[in-house]
C-alpha cells in the first residue's frame, strides 16, 4: 500500500524526488504519512480535498481486503 500511495503522489506532483511515504505501525492499524514539496501540496490535496480523499478510499479498500486498518495522513 505504501508503494501505491507513492506511485499516485509521484504521478501528481511536479517534483517526484520530494515525495516520501513513511509507514508507522501501532496497535492493529497502520498510518501512512505522505510528505511532498510545499508547492505540490495543492496538487496532492486537490480541490476541496477530493484527491486526498480518493487516495484514502483506495488505501482503505485495499487494507480492508487484507483484514487491516489503515490511515493516510498528508504532512
Amino acid at each position: 500500500m505504501k508503494e501505491l500511495v507513492e506511485y499516485i503522489a509521484k504521478s501528481l506532483v511536479d517534483d517526484p524526488s520530494q515525495v516520501e511515504v513513511n509507514e508507522i505501525e501501532h496497535g492493529g492499524s497502520i498510518t501512512l504519512e505522505l510528505q511532498v514539496a510545499q508547492e505540490d501540496m495543492g496538487r496532492v490535496i486537490g480541490k476541496s480535498g477530493r484527491v486526498a480523499n480518493a487516495m484514502r478510499v483506495l488505501v482503505r479498500v485495499l487494507a480492508a481486503k487484507q483484514g487491516k486498518r489503515i490511515n493516510l495522513e498528508i504532512i
